[in-house]
């Protein structure tokens, strides 16, 4: 992924690629600019400016062909690049994590799911194990996954951050409500739904 791009601009990308993905369905062959802000009530200008950032140029009074830049947003943000990942915490978070099978879409194959509780270890979601949490560091070498998305519950965050640290984590998607404390080698994303809802929800009466 490029590091350059701001995460508001990765985000409006990803959505601009979804819109593609619609117009490929309905055998599309061009969009507008215009056409993408329509459908996410922004400045087209806006629009503009995030696809100059793919090097990716349309034509003038036609638009962007649909299929180039639904691959240049790929090479961009790193879509053709497999990432493995494995869900730490098999509640009803992670299970749902686990049955979404559109992160395939986006480079992100995730393999198993890990828990400490005896009931649910064995069993599978979405042809996905659910293993012992003991299993993981030799599994995480066997794999090649630096990335753990973490769904446990909030109390047990941290010790289950230390945890993963000290057996060679990188990368944390983090699903609780917690702020994590992590070496500076280690990236976070923090996942906030509850933030997210009450942005959305600000100012509802």
């Amino acid at each position: 992924m490029n590091k350059q791009i701001p995460d508001k601009v990765i985000n409006r990308l990803t959505l601009y690629h979804c819109i593609l993905q619609e117009f490929i369905k309905s055998d599309c062959d061009y969009i507008s600019s215009k056409q993408i802000a329509n459908r996410l009530k922004i400045d087209d200008s806006q629009v503009r400016k995030d696809i100059n950032l793919l090097s990716n140029s349309g034509k003038s009074r036609v638009g962007y062909l649909v299929k180039e830049l639904k691959v240049s947003i790929e090479k961009t943000l790193g879509f053709s690049k497999s990432k493995r990942a494995f869900i730490i915490g098999a509640g009803n978070l992670g299970m749902a994590l686990a049955k979404y099978d559109n992160f395939t879409n986006y480079g992100l194959n995730i393999i198993n799911l890990f828990d400490n509780d005896p009931d649910k270890i064995g069993k599978e979601i979405n042809n996905k194990k659910i293993l012992d949490i003991k299993d993981l560091p030799i599994l995480i070498w066997q794999h090649y996954v630096d990335i753990a998305i973490l769904t446990v519950p909030a109390q047990h965050a941290q010790e289950t951050t230390d945890y993963l640290v000290k057996i060679g984590i990188k990368y944390i998607w983090n699903f609780t409500p917690t702020v994590l404390n992590v070496p500076d080698d280690v990236l976070v994303w923090n996942e906030n739904l509850m933030g997210n809802f009450l942005q959305f929800t600000y100012g509802i009466k």
